[in-house]
C-alpha cells in the first residue's frame, strides 16, 4: 500500500487521534493532504473539531474529578497550578477560547480549568466555539502550504511523501524530547 492510499484509509482516524491531544502537526498535514485530494477538507475540519472538543472535555473532566489527587502526588506543581488558576479565574472565557492556540498547554489548561469554578456547560460551549475556530484555521495552513508548493515548486511533487513523513517524524521526535524534559 502506498502513502496516498494509507492517508486515504487512515487519515481521518489519525486526525481524530491527533487532535484529541496536541494535534496541530497532524491537522496541518491533513490540510495538506486535503489539498492534494487524499482527504476532504470539510471532513478533516469536522473530525478535527470533534477530536479537539472530545479531548478537552476529557481533560476538563479529569481536572474536575481527579485534579486535586493529581496535585497531591505532585506537590511541586501546586504553585504553578495556583498561578494558572488565578489567571483562568480572572479571564475564563478568553483562556478557554485561546487555549487551543497555546502550543504545549492543550492538555494542561483544560485540566486546570476543571480544577476551577467554571461550569461544565460554559466550558463545553466555549470549548466548542474555540475548536470551531481552530480546526479550519490550522487545516487551512496545511492547505495553503500545499497550494504554495504546487504553485512554486511543481518539481518537488515526487518528494512530497518524503517531506510529509519527515515533518511527522520531526514532530514526534520534538514531542519525545520535550516530554523527556
Amino acid at each position: 500500500m502506498d502513502l496516498p492510499a494509507l492517508i486515504a484509509h487512515y487519515g481521518y482516524a489519525a486526525v481524530f487521534a491527533g487532535t484529541v491531544f496536541e494535534g496541530e502537526t497532524v491537522l496541518v498535514l491533513a490540510g495538506y493532504s486535503a489539498h492534494r485530494g487524499y482527504l476532504d477538507f470539510a471532513a478533516v475540519t469536522g473530525v478535527a473539531w470533534l477530536g479537539a472538543v472530545a479531548g478537552d472535555e476529557f481533560f476538563f473532566w479529569l481536572g474536575r474529578r481527579h485534579g486535586q489527587r493529581l496535585l497531591a502526588r505532585r506537590a511541586a506543581l501546586r504553585g504553578r497550578v495556583d498561578a494558572a488558576l488565578r489567571l483562568i479565574e480572572a479571564h475564563p472565557a478568553a483562556i478557554v477560547l485561546t487555549m487551543r492556540f497555546m502550543w504545549g498547554l492543550r492538555m494542561a489548561l483544560p485540566i486546570a480549568i476543571g480544577l476551577g469554578r467554571m461550569s461544565w456547560r460554559r466550558f463545553a460551549a466555549l470549548n466548542a466555539l474555540s475548536a470551531a475556530l481552530w480546526a479550519p484555521l490550522v487545516a487551512a495552513v496545511g492547505w495553503s502550504f500545499g497550494a504554495l508548493l504546487t504553485t512554486h515548486a511543481a518539481a518537488l511533487h515526487r518528494y512530497e511523501h518524503w517531506v510529509m513523513a519527515a515533518i511527522a517524524a520531526a514532530a514526534l521526535l520534538l514531542r519525545a524530547v520535550l516530554h523527556r524534559r
